[in-house]
């Protein structure tokens, strides 16, 4: 899935797993993007950063730094927002549980499905 911050590939979804425990996502996120605050009514989910540096809001809080190794919690329900601050592009694991908070992705003005073989575009303009 492309949109105008970033990508995202489903790892493991509903739609191809036997139950809907969870989901996993890999999130890439173009350096000076985010997403809008959001929430998701019926999943917790936990962002882990694989590379980048970003500023986390959770629940209407501070915001704060995350960068590489570290993890974050977002209980379901909670409004939240995360956006790169870097220089490169900050790239995340988000896991939702249960599964299906990937769903409304789909629903988003900009959101965009990329085909096979089509490579995704990274670069805006």
């Amino acid at each position: 899935m492309s949109f105008d911050w970033g990508l995202i590939k489903p790892l493991v979804a509903n739609e191809n797993t036997d139950g809907p425990e969870l989901s996993l996502m890999h999130v890439v996120l173009l350096p000076g993007e985010g997403h809008e605050r959001h929430n998701h009514p019926d999943s917790d989910e936990i962002l882990y950063i694989l590379s980048g540096r970003g500023e986390q809001m959770v629940d209407d809080a501070d915001t704060f730094g995350v960068g590489p190794g570290q993890a974050v919690f977002i209980p379901k329900g909670a409004f939240h927002s995360t956006v790169n601050v870097g220089w490169e592009p900050l790239v995340l694991l988000a896991i939702y549980a249960p599964a299906g908070a990937e769903e409304a992705l789909k629903g988003l003005p900009d959101h965009r499905e990329i085909g096979p073989g089509e490579a995704p575009r990274l670069v805006r303009g």
